[in-house]
Formats: C-alpha cells, structure tokens, sequence
C-alpha cells in the first residue's frame, strides 16, 4: 500500500407536514376495497423490480461499496489523530497499521452481512496467509488503507480502494481519498466519477508536454531501486513536463482517469492496489496495458495506465522492466 483533512457533508432533515383529512368511515366493504391494489399493479410493479436487477445486476453493491467506504474513510481520520502504532510486513518499510487491519475488519463484516455469497481479496487478509485467487465468484478486492506509509507519517494521501469483480471481470470500482473527501467511482458501461462529474482523460498526445505518475515502491534491492531510478530518469530526459508520485497507487490512477496526469506505471503493486481504479482509468476513456506493451494481466503486479496509446508506447520504451511474483502464485506452507 501506498499517503489529505475535510469534513462530510451534513444530511440536512426535514420535516414533512401531514395535510388533515375529514372524511366519513367507510362501511367495512368500502374500507377492504380501498385498501386493495390491482392484481395487474403488483404484477407491474414486481417485473419492474425484477426488470432493473436482471439490467443492473451490481447496483446494490456498487451502492454499498460506496456506503462503506464513507464509513472506512472516518474510521481513518478518526485514527490519523491519534494512532501511531506501526507493524511491518515484507520487510521494514512494508508497514501496516491497527487501523488497516480494522478497516478491513469492517468493510468485510458489512459485506459479509449483505452479501453472504460474494468472496473477498484483503491486502491484509491476504498477508495473514489467506489465498490470493480470483475465481468466478462475485469478488470484493480491497485495499483498507492505501497509502499506509503515508498514513503513518501524516503525507495528505489515503484512500479506500474496493474494486469488484465477477467472472474474473472487473465491474465496478470505488477509490475514497478520505483526507481531501473525493469519491472516484466507475462502473463498467457507465462511466467514471468525482463526486457526481464525470471524469475524462486528458487529450494530450506529445509526451512532451505531458506529465506522468509513479512510485518507488517498497522494494530495497539495490538493482531493482537501480532500475526503478534509471526509468525515471530516461523519462525525465525525454522530457516530459513532469514526474510525480502521491504515495497511492488508487489515488495515481485517479489522477489519470481525470486528466492530471496523463500516465501511471509501476512494477511492484498488487491487485488490490489497481483494481478499483482500472475500471474508473477505463469507463473515463484511458487504457491499461502492461508494462511490456501487452495485454494487462490484474495479478501481474505489473501496469502501465494511460490517456491513449501514442503515450503509452512511449513511454514504455523506456521501462527498465525487473520481475515481480505474481500475487496468484500459490505459496508452499512452511
């Protein structure tokens, strides 16, 4: 995982006002009779029901991902007040906090709850040893706290990122930036959001005035970081007006899909990490590909996310590509 403070919007209430009704008491066959409705109106009003499933299937969790992730997004400025015990996982700069761990807690238990079919991949489930595989079951793929590192260290970036899948496709994505209150959604067919508006990547073409996004990740091999920086700097010296980083990959991709950055790339990241903002990058007009130029793989660890292809192309000319384990690879207990 990889680290913005507002307040949510208050619901306003209302009060309704009752109009007062005077009127005679019905004779008890004229009060079963008011109170009947049609046969043909429960019939209509059934298939209407049934009707907008069958056409919008995964409207209800789309609605609740969101739901939810609101509710992760407070638990997460709630702790960055006040929480600062820090684990690590991989290694030293691989951390993970208490408040990754009960976010997920929450997000799953919710699920569960709603959904009792529907299957889950967990950044931390899956660091807890529970398997890593996508299979063709409605999928709930989330990261709780994108941005843990900066999370700990207060950096103005965090997101909750749910993405969902079914038959190994992904349908919805949902990336909650908690700190600046930004909700980046998309659903496949329907288009990407923020907060409402449409979202669109942006129409540059000439790399040269483009400005890309990346990260160094957590690894600290010393030829991997060679690599990572050696990218860099041929991108750099293209030139290319600018080389960012926000500390989140979901973040990253949503800076794509609204047309401030024109490319993400990164070796390293996991499923969780991408998979929400692969839909929003997609359904606001960009591509993913990986970052060999071929066909993107979700459990590669490996993704170039672009505006259009003549960036793209560029820009993975000049990747020093270094390997990463596939997060489906199944690991032998020890």
């Amino acid at each position: 995982m990889q680290g913005v403070a507002s307040t949510f919007p208050s619901v306003s209430q209302c009060q309704i006002e009752r109009p007062s009704f005077k009127c005679s008491a019905p004779t008890p066959d004229q009060g079963i009779n008011r109170l009947k409705l049609p046969p043909t109106s429960l019939q209509t009003v059934t298939q209407h029901n049934k009707t907008n499933k069958m056409s919008d299937p995964w409207k209800e969790s789309f609605d609740h991902a969101v739901a939810v992730a609101r509710k992760a997004g407070v638990v997460i400025r709630d702790a960055l007040q006040n929480e600062v015990k820090v684990m690590t996982k991989s290694s030293s700069v691989d951390l993970v906090t208490q408040t990754d761990q009960r976010v997920e807690k929450i997000i799953i238990s919710s699920v569960k709850e709603k959904f009792p079919t529907h299957s889950f991949i967990g950044e931390e489930s899956v660091a807890a040893g529970h398997p890593c595989i996508l299979t063709d079951d409605p999928t709930w793929i989330i990261d709780p706290v994108d941005g843990t590192t900066n999370f700990v260290h207060g950096f103005p970036f965090v997101a909750v990122s749910i993405g969902f899948a079914v038959n190994k496709e992904l349908e919805f994505g949902v990336v909650y930036s908690c700190i600046e209150d930004k909700m980046y959604t998309g659903r496949k067919g329907k288009g990407a959001f923020c907060d409402g508006e449409k979202l669109e990547v942006s129409d540059v073409k000439e790399i040269r005035k483009s400005m890309i996004i990346s990260e160094l990740g957590s690894n600290r091999d010393e030829e991997t970081v060679s690599k990572i920086f050696s990218t860099m700097k041929k991108i750099l010296c293209i030139p290319v007006h600018g080389l960012r980083g926000s500390g989140t990959a979901a973040t990253n991709m949503c800076l794509v899909a609204s047309g401030a950055v024109e490319a993400f790339f990164e070796i390293g990241i996991h499923c969780w990490d991408v998979a929400a903002g692969a839909v929003i990058v997609t359904e606001a007009g960009g591509l993913l590909l990986d970052v060999d130029g071929g066909p993107w793989d979700l459990m590669s660890r490996r993704m170039m996310s672009a505006n259009n292809k003549t960036i793209a192309d560029r820009l993975i000319k000049e990747i020093d590509v270094f390997p990463a384990e596939r997060d489906d690879v199944v690991k032998s207990k020890k």
